[in-house]
């Protein structure tokens, strides 16, 4: 529960130094992460959040933020743009660093020669290990066409 110490590190940091911005970004990963060990719970799943776990759900919140930040940047609503982006750079100090394009392209590479994929009916394995290694650290949504580009 390494990254679950972390935030609550930080959180309690935030309060210290009475950083209001900061520490209303830091409640709402917390909540986050509450949310599905409760929805883990119900399911009769009582292991707890993983860091991979968390890893996921600060990657989704990046994305619905970036997508948010884009729609108020279109409607002319820069305040609230400028408040995405300062949560997008909150959440990512929780978030290992990005592969670039060239590790992208390799680690897929890498990932089709150890799972053997040969078709386009291989590609769940070829993700599977892509997420297991690379959670966090790359979009799985372009690495989805990438894949499908290179066996498909």
């Amino acid at each position: 529960m390494e990254m679950r110490t972390r935030v609550m590190d930080a959180l309690k940091q935030a309060m210290k130094n009475k950083d209001a911005r900061r520490l209303g970004t830091l409640r709402l990963i917390n909540a986050a992460i509450k949310d599905r060990e409760i929805a883990m719970r119900g399911d009769g799943r009582d292991e707890g959040v993983s860091d991979d776990d968390i890893l996921g759900i600060l990657g989704k919140m990046v994305k619905q933020r970036l997508e948010s930040a884009r729609l108020y940047e279109e409607a002319a609503r820069l305040e609230l743009a400028e408040q995405e982006h300062f949560e997008i750079t909150v959440i990512e100090d929780f978030l290992p660093r990005q592969l670039d394009a060239e590790e992208t392209r390799q680690a897929v590479e890498d990932a089709i020669a150890q799972t053997g994929a040969e078709s386009i009916r291989d590609m769940g394995k070829v993700m599977g290990a892509l997420k297991s290694k690379y959670t966090g650290q790359m979009d799985f949504g372009s690495v989805g066409a990438m894949v499908k580009a290179k066996i498909g």
